[in-house]
């Protein structure tokens, strides 16, 4: 186990295409970092720049006390787990965890032990003596992830392991990965493009975009708390709704519809307003607050989304009501759960300690 720390590093390739700018990440020992976002953002030209695939362009990576820029990446004591598996079709799974042991010159008595160990960990025992090609996806994963614990490596790499199971099978396995995470206490970075994934896995999230963080934070903090309207409408499904607003005095304006505060929310004119779809009601009665043009339903299960327009503009909201919802409803918003962020940078307006002590507060209750 390690700490791995990341300082001011980038990546620019032939021609001048920079990847990643200036990204800087202390990372402690034994802690689950999960690297989210879209395709392109950056976040595996990072994660291979720490494993050594890709060769760093301006500043350093460091493994424990280590500097590892110029290290090999067979020397710099992680494992990486793919999207593609990577086993050996040839080998049986018990030579496929064995193999990179072997190379090493571990003795046979210890490779034999820790070959043990992973199988019955991750429950592949049955499987030893099979062909990947005889495993199903799943127990293909959990072979790959058996062959990285069998290394005891400081630290985990993990690059979009799930994107090739079916739905159920990444909720199974993404469980797993956590308990073992957490069995193994063995400093890990994770890379997904699937806010989900990055949520209920994440210690601490890392939201990338073009190459450039736009948030650290714990998961609950960058739910309740984003950076920037690139956060608050990546992270969260549904995605917050984002409305074009006007401050005025203590409320805001949308299209032609008034919203009255207690107090005045930001003291910029103009703002993007932003507020989770289940943190807004509706009424039947128009007059009750704002009015919601509804436009169409999606129906979820235990909940329904409600697409519609306030003040034109498009806006969602989450209900388990079963009403026979249609034309025209009020929308009220809990004003604790509103968000303002510049309508020119995107980034989060100053807003009072207490918003986000109210946001942390129920999401602990």
């Amino acid at each position: 186990m390690a700490t791995i720390d990341i300082k001011s590093v980038s990546k620019i390739y032939a021609g001048g295409a920079q990847a990643v700018r200036d990204i800087s990440i202390a990372i402690k020992d034994g802690e689950f970092i999960v690297l989210v976002g879209p395709s392109g953002c950056g976040k595996s030209t990072l994660l291979r720049m720490v494993a050594g695939l890709e060769e760093i362009s301006a500043g350093e990576v460091r493994i424990g006390d280590r500097r590892v820029n110029d290290v090999d990446p067979a020397d710099r004591d992680i494992a990486m787990v793919f999207q593609n598996y990577a086993l050996y079709p040839h080998m049986t799974v018990r030579d496929n965890l064995a193999y990179g042991l072997k190379n090493r010159k571990t003795p046979k008595a210890e490779i034999a032990a820790r070959v043990a160990d992973a199988a019955r960990m991750l429950e592949i025992e049955p499987y030893l003596d099979r062909k990947p090609r005889a495993l199903s996806g799943g127990q293909r994963q959990r072979v790959a992830m058996g062959r990285a614990i069998v290394r005891q490596p400081a630290a985990f790499l993990f690059d979009e392991p799930l994107s090739n199971l079916d739905a159920k099978l990444r909720v199974t396995m993404r469980g797993e990965i956590k308990r073992l995470q957490r069995r193994l206490g063995t400093t890990s970075i994770y890379v997904t493009h699937d806010q989900l994934e990055a949520m209920t896995l994440a210690d601490r999230l890392v939201v990338l975009n073009k190459g450039e963080i736009e948030q650290i934070g714990s998961p609950l903090d960058v739910y309740h708390r984003p950076a920037s309207t690139f956060v608050a409408s990546f992270i969260g499904s549904p995605a917050m709704n984002l409305v074009k607003a006007q401050a005025e005095g203590a409320g805001v304006k949308i299209g032609d519809q008034w919203l009255a505060l207690s107090k005045p929310l930001t003291s910029d004119a103009s703002l993007t307003l932003g507020f989770r779809p289940e943190d807004a009601a509706l009424s039947m009665d128009p007059a009750q607050g704002l009015r919601f043009e509804l436009d169409y339903v999606e129906e979820l299960g235990a909940q329904r989304l409600l697409h519609g327009l306030v003040g034109g503009q498009p806006v969602s909201v989450v209900t388990a009501s079963i009403h026979a919802f249609r034309g025209e409803m009020g929308l009220s918003i809990t004003e604790n759960k509103l968000h303002a962020f510049s309508a020119q940078t995107g980034k989060r307006l100053g807003q009072s300690d207490g918003v986000a002590a109210a946001h942390r507060a129920e999401a602990l209750a």
